[in-house]
């Protein structure tokens, strides 16, 4: 079977490096490109010189170099890298994997137009762990509609946006469980508010702090009784684990949007 061809985005950040480490150990997929951006103080540099490996692929901004022979393209950067890379992907019928999270409504509606021509796979949270524990907190909002969800995050002092993407699409299952809005039901801040908790609220609590790299927690509260379920992530592997995954999951789709429940089967 011929290798699956990959180009990464942000090489050079702590998941395009741990990616880079588990794709080039895996003999079903083979690095085509390193990019980053242009003031990049490394370009040039092999993508393994950080983990102390020789890949052969040179770290580049140049988006020409090397996208004729890539299979999918895995990004973990920003937004407006995300953004600026989808047209190229669609003009070169290139399959994408999304890991990036913060998209503003108008660049979630880009991307979902660019799937009708390419397929990509966007989720805020690549981990097995965190899409199985995403289909629990469904479950149990549908059997527990009267109980009161909380969803605490943390991450790094570095990451920008906030809550996480992954907290908030933890939010959505909850809300699909309940059969209600989350845009209707959210509450991101309770500083000011004098009153009660209202019926269906979706609470959001955030902490940015030290090297966290990633924990949820779902509060299922009721009278007399809670539900905690926690997903903690150790280390970044988990991530890049699932991102290749969703790669493989790609390679045999022609367009269309699908997440990482589409890839894992928890649909």
């Amino acid at each position: 079977m011929d290798k699956l061809k990959i180009i990464i985005l942000g090489a050079t950040g702590k998941m395009g490096q741990t990616l880079i480490k588990q794709l080039v150990s895996d003999e079903s997929f083979e690095l085509v490109g390193a990019h980053e951006i242009k003031n990049c103080s490394h370009l040039g540099k092999d993508a393994g010189y950080f983990i102390g490996i020789e890949t052969g692929i040179l770290i580049s901004n140049d988006l020409t170099d090397n996208f004729h022979l890539a299979d999918v393209i895995i990004d973990f950067t920003r937004p407006e890298a995300t953004m600026n890379m989808l047209n190229f992907a669609v003009q070169h019928k290139i399959a994408y994997v999304v890991g990036t999270t913060g998209f503003n409504k108008d660049e979630i509606t880009q991307i979902q137009s660019a799937s009708k021509n390419i397929p990509i796979c966007m989720a805020p949270n690549m981990s097995v762990g965190i899409n199985v524990l995403i289909s629990l907190v469904e479950k149990a909002a549908k059997f527990l509609p009267d109980y009161d969800f909380e969803i605490i995050e943390s991450h790094h002092k570095h990451k920008v946006d906030s809550p996480s993407g992954t907290a908030l699409r933890l939010g959505q299952a909850a809300a699909e469980g309940l059969n209600i809005s989350l845009v209707d039901h959210a509450v991101y801040t309770r500083h000011g508010r004098d009153e009660q908790r209202g019926k269906n609220e979706i609470g959001f609590s955030t902490i940015r702090a030290g090297d966290i790299v990633g924990e949820h927690t779902v509060m299922i509260a009721g009278d007399g009784e809670r539900i905690e379920l926690t997903h903690k992530a150790t280390n970044r592997g988990n991530f890049a684990a699932g991102a290749l995954k969703a790669a493989t999951f790609l390679a045999n789709k022609t367009s269309g949007i699908f997440d990482m429940q589409d890839v894992l089967g928890l649909k």
